[in-house]
Parts: C-alpha cells; sequence; structure tokens
C-alpha cells in the first residue's frame, strides 16, 4: 500500500517566482528605493502584443499611483471599503475574472486572503502583494505599483475614484499569475471563481422555474456563495452591446434575488451587474421601466436604485431567456434545494499529483484512488473535482486535458492493498457520472453512488500536469468513509464538511466569455 502525506493543518503559502514580499520590501526601504519588479517588467510583452494591436505604443507609459495623482491627492489603496462599483474594465477582455471578483466583494472573508492588510501609507515601497488558489496551496504574487497608461488613460481596469487603486493592482498581479495581460483576454468564470477562493463551482440549470431559481439565488447568497453568469456569443466572436442593453459573450455578478409585489400578483427579480461599470439591461425592471412605477410594494424605495452603475434588475424569466449558465461557488458544498439548508455532512479528500504521459496509458497502468460509500440514498452524493495549473496548458488547448473513469470495485477485488490486476479491468463497470462544469483548468462531475467500494482511475493526459483531485462524499449522519490510494503520492488530506448540496445539475461544457 502506498504511503500517503498529509497536508499539514496550515498550509505554507507558496511564494510565485521565489520572490519574498517583505525581504523585498525591506531592501527598497532600507535602500531609499522604489520596487521594480524584474519578473513582470514594465515592458510591452508583459501587456501581450495582442491588446496593443493599432495603438501608438510612443504613448504608452507605466505610471505610479502617486504620478498618476499628479500630487493633487494621496493614493489609497482602499477607500471606505472594498465594493464591486469600484471596478471599471478596460481594453483586456477580462470580464470573467472581474465578475468573479466583483462577486468577491460581497464575501469579506474570501476578499481579505486575496487582498491582505497593506496601503499606501505604510512602509510604502511600492510593492504589493496578492494571493491566488491553485492545486490545494495559496500562491502570493508580488508586483510593483507601476501601472500602464496610454494616451494619459488607464489601459485596464479603472478605478471609479481616482485615488483608490486595489482593483488596478488586483489585476496586475493577477497577469503577473497568468503571464500577461493578453493571456486574461477571454477566459472561463469558473477557472477565476476558483483561483479566488479554493471553492467548488457547479452551474445551475436555468430550465428551472422562476421561483425555484429565485429561491437558490437567495440561499446561495445567505451561504456566502459568489454567484456569476454569462450571455451567450452573438454573430460574431467580439462582445458586443444588444439592443436590450445586454452584452453578448460577456460575464455579470449576480448581486441579488428578490419577489416583488406587482399586478396583484408576484415577480421574480434577479439583480445583476456588468463589469464595465455602465451599459445596463434595457427590458423590463430595468431602471425608469414602466414596472418600477406601477409597482406599490413597500420595498420598492429600498430595491429601485437610478444609477449609472452596471447595476440592475431584471425579471427571472428574461434572465433564463438571455443566460446560459449560472455559476455558483463555494467553500463547502451547501444546499439549494428550495431555500433549505439541512445539516448534511461531506467528507472531502484531497490529493495532489503528477502524470506523466505514456506512464498511465489504458487503465491497468492508470493512477488509481480507492474509496468507499456509505450507505446513502440520495442522487448526486459524490462529487469530483480536478484542478490544474494554466502554466501546465498549451495555448491550442481548448478542452481539459485528463481523463478519468469511476469503477465499482467487486467483493472479490476488494482485498486487493496496491494495485487492481488486469483481470478487474476486463469484466469493470464504468459509473455514469453528470458534467457539472467543465473548462480548461477545471473539472467538476457528479454521481449517484450505490453503498460499496470504487475506485478512481486517471488513464490519460496530453501533457505532464501536476494536478489535485477533490473528491466529496455526502455522509449519512457522522459517519467517517475510509479513503485509500494506491500508487504514488505527493500528498493527501481528509476533512469532514458541514451542509451539502442538492443541485439542479446539466451536463454542461463552458465557453470563454471576455470583452475586447
Amino acid at each position: 500500500m502506498a504511503h500517503n502525506q498529509q497536508f499539514p493543518a496550515k498550509t505554507p503559502i507558496i511564494k510565485f517566482k521565489e520572490q519574498d514580499f517583505y525581504s523585498l520590501r525591506d531592501h527598497c526601504l532600507n535602500r531609499g528605493l522604489l520596487f521594480e519588479d524584474e519578473t513582470f517588467p514594465a515592458e510591452t510583452y508583459s501587456i501581450g502584443l495582442q491588446l496593443l494591436k493599432g495603438k501608438n505604443l510612443s504613448n504608452l507609459s507605466w505610471m505610479r499611483p502617486k504620478d498618476l495623482l499628479k500630487g493633487k491627492s494621496e493614493p489609497l489603496f482602499i477607500l471606505e471599503g472594498a465594493s464591486r462599483f469600484d471596478i471599471q474594465q478596460g481594453e483586456a477582455g477580462d470580464c470573467w475574472f472581474l465578475a468573479a471578483l466583483g462577486a468577491l466583494t460581497q464575501s469579506p472573508q474570501y476578499l481579505q486572503k486575496i487582498l491582505i492588510d497593506q496601503s499606501f501609507s505604510y512602509q510604502d515601497a511600492g510593492i504589493f502583494h496578492f494571493r491566488f488558489w491553485r492545486c490545494g496551496q495559496w500562491v502570493e504574487v508580488v508586483i510593483d505599483d507601476r501601472l500602464p497608461v496610454l494616451n494619459n488613460e488607464y489601459l485596464f481596469v479603472k478605478p471609479r475614484n481616482k485615488r483608490e487603486f486595489w482593483p488596478c493592482l488586483l489585476e496586475k498581479a493577477y497577469a503577473k499569475f497568468h503571464g500577461s495581460y493578453a493571456n486574461l483576454h477571454y477566459g472561463y468564470l469558473p477557472d477565476a471563481l476558483v483561483d479566488l477562493t479554493g471553492g467548488v463551482v457547479t452551474n445551475i440549470s436555468l430550465h428551472s422555474s422562476s421561483s425555484d431559481l429565485m429561491t437558490m439565488v437567495k440561499t446561495a447568497a445567505e451561504a456566502g456563495s459568489l454567484m456569476t453568469c454569462s450571455t451567450l456569443a452573438g454573430p460574431t466572436s467580439e462582445s458586443v452591446t444588444m439592443a436590450n442593453g445586454l452584452v453578448s459573450r460577456h460575464a455579470y455578478t449576480v448581486t441579488g434575488a428578490e419577489q416583488i409585489e406587482y399586478r396583484r400578483s408576484w415577480e421574480y427579480l434577479i439583480r445583476l451587474w456588468n463589469p464595465w461599470g455602465k451599459i445596463e439591461w434595457r427590458g423590463r425592471w430595468s431602471d425608469w421601466s414602466p414596472e418600477w412605477q406601477e409597482t406599490h410594494d413597500q420595498r420598492k424605495s429600498q430595491l429601485y436604485e437610478d444609477k449609472d452603475n452596471g447595476e440592475f434588475w431584471m425579471s427571472c424569466q428574461d434572465f433564463r431567456d438571455n443566460f446560459f449558465g449560472l455559476f455558483i461557488c463555494n467553500q463547502v458544498p451547501i444546499s439549494l434545494d428550495h431555500g433549505s439548508m439541512p445539516h448534511e455532512r461531506w467528507s472531502q479528500m484531497m490529493f495532489k499529483d503528477h502524470l506523466i504521459p505514456g506512464n498511465t496509458e489504458g487503465y491497468q497502468r492508470g493512477m488509481q484512488y480507492i474509496f468507499s460509500v456509505p450507505d446513502s440514498m440520495e442522487n448526486n452524493n459524490v462529487i469530483m473535482s480536478f484542478n490544474i495549473g494554466p502554466q501546465n496548458l498549451k495555448a491550442k488547448d481548448r478542452t481539459f486535458p485528463l481523463k478519468y473513469e469511476v469503477f465499482k470495485v467487486d467483493y472479490q477485488f476488494q482485498h486487493f492493498q496496491d494495485r487492481l490486476p488486469s483481470t478487474f479491468f476486463s469484466q469493470f463497470r464504468i459509473a455514469e457520472k453528470g458534467i457539472v462544469s467543465e473548462t480548461t483548468c477545471n473539472l467538476t462531475e457528479c454521481f449517484s453512488l450505490s453503498p460499496g467500494t470504487y475506485v478512481v482511475v486517471v488513464s490519460e493526459g496530453r501533457e505532464a500536469v501536476e494536478f489535485l483531485l477533490r473528491i466529496f462524499l455526502k455522509m449519512p449522519n457522522s459517519d467517517r468513509q475510509v479513503f485509500q490510494k494506491m500508487g504514488p503520492s505527493r500528498a493527501f488530506s481528509t476533512s469532514t464538511l458541514s451542509r451539502g448540496w442538492t443541485l439542479m445539475l446539466r451536463s454542461f461544457r463552458a465557453f470563454s466569455t471576455g470583452n475586447s
């Protein structure tokens, strides 16, 4: 049997590019210097030529916040709390990241892990650091505070308040994390949600009834979940503002849901935010629509705002008609079953491993992970989530690079402690699965498994990749399940989580969102 190394109780922070923030800051302070990041320099290749086509590069400069303000006021990292309304998207088509970030601002416990406690006023050396999650660990990214400016305008995220710079600096750190600003141009919402939280993403079917959809959104919000959604692509590959005010192939943040009294009945509403910080829905229940004038609901003054800040209401029916997916992300599985939140328990197992092409071809040579399912009569009682880093991917990759299957292990094979023999795979039974969410970096699938022993076999990969496998098992009462990995392992951990999810799931394949 393989010996598994457990993750420590507190996973250490990984230093991206081996840069230590405090050492670099102290070095600059002791010498009276402002930090200049040699690993992400103030050069055009940090931006990417794709985003600079047709632009006069002689007018491109990199400026620090104090220089941008021209001495008229002092820059601030955060002014009166971090909010989604601080963000206005720039030239990069990174709405997929900014929509996830907008959702993150509604969950301070998540946001603080990313932003860390820092400012311009204390030991300022032009250096900042942020954290992102990858393959089971938090990665700390160090940047200098030089921002790209073209023709005296911000090239990328624009701060709504000229003194507040946390959105610009965080976007720069995420660009460095991905290699360049150009690498943020179009991407997948689930990837950003996972990078910002380390959570698990599920796509909710929009074929639900309006009342069920509204209830699920409210329940998820109360659980502290992050919620985002995407519009479908238009006639062209570019993002275009349509006649109804929505932007095609664009990501939005879901910020709320309510039912409101209207014409002696109830109307179910969803509230959304556009990362552009402007351009809003023009249909029913939009700002200044007749529906707001006609309703006599006592909460009208609390819900209705006429502000050009990118946030708007729309009916659940219009939401279902114009969006193709609702992505919900939480650290632990949650229940979304008609508003109830039973105290279910989940056991989580987390494995980090490497796959080398050629060493795992075929089920017999695949990497094997054996686990047991306790007594459970519920559907979707097992969730499996794979995560890899984008540095493992090639530009041409458009699908998740690993393949795996789950097999039921019959009684006569359960005594094998090392590897299942070839005779097992000659009579195996593959478990059926439903895709919850799939991108090039993240794959989450659900299973309805009867009690018994199972084996996960990772059997194919296009290239060498480091991956994280997390398995969530719905537990009856307070039972624990037994988990065993067969084959070499880098790391292993188990934990039991409270709450569960009962989701309306459908097969789904994400496409990237963004705008130019």
